[in-house]
């Protein structure tokens, strides 16, 4: 029997939920989600939250400036001129200083922050010791933060991710798909996004269903960068 015709798949938009009651936690991230839930009582008025690519940063993020009407900016886009705007918000977010920041800009960000007791975070791939920073007093404010990490996932929740992605994408997968992807894949978040893309690409193209084979073969191109 001649295979069905495969078709070009449509890159139709998917909305990821990411509300607080959304936010999956488990043991890798569980300091960072009850951290930001005790906004304003933290131990420092600035909070470095750190986490690699897909760790789920930017939901904590979106979850917090829903909640709390944050400003949220991304690092590179920090000027000394939107320090003002910034400030008058309850709280403010700086993401990705990894990319990058104007160190003038975040030294007076959180000298106008401290003077009008309110609350910074910063979130980034790396540390601070890793973004050049060439003013001492910014790095001493920066040493002086609470730093806060997330972690690679656990199988648990890296179950539950999987899960959770391919709802995002309203597709209902077979649990024993999830768990053939669980024990074969790398133990990160960002190959979680890039595999179940992938798969549910592959299963549009071929107009079929996707099973463990399926999974299996995309998920090793997935770890090939392919």
């Amino acid at each position: 029997m001649a295979e069905p015709p495969r078709q070009l798949p449509l890159d139709l938009p998917h909305e990821a939920a990411l509300s607080r009651d959304d936010y999956l936690v488990g043991g890798s991230n569980k300091a960072a989600f009850e951290l930001l839930g005790r906004w304003p009582h933290w131990p420092a008025p600035v909070v470095v939250l750190a986490g690699p690519v897909g760790s789920g940063k930017t939901h904590l993020v979106k979850a917090f400036q829903e909640e709390i009407g944050a400003a949220v900016i991304a690092a590179p886009n920090l000027a000394e001129g939107s320090v003002s705007e910034l400030v008058a918000a309850p709280a403010t977010v700086v993401e990705n200083a990894h990319l990058g920041v104007d160190n003038t800009a975040l030294f007076h960000l959180l000298n106008a922050a401290r003077q009008a007791e309110k609350t910074v975070l910063i979130t980034s791939r790396t540390w601070p010791a890793s973004w050049k920073i060439a003013l001492p007093d910014l790095m001493s404010r920066l040493r002086a933060a609470t730093p806060v990490e997330i972690l690679e996932p656990d199988d648990d929740l890296l179950r539950r991710v999987l899960v959770k992605l391919f709802a995002d994408r309203q597709i209902a997968v077979d649990i024993g798909v999830v768990d053939y992807l669980v024990v074969r894949m790398e133990r990160s978040l960002e190959v979680a996004l890039r595999a179940v893309e992938a798969i549910d690409q592959e299963a549009l193209a071929g107009r079929v269903k996707i099973t463990k084979p399926l999974a299996g073969r995309v998920l090793e191109n997935v770890h090939k960068g392919q």
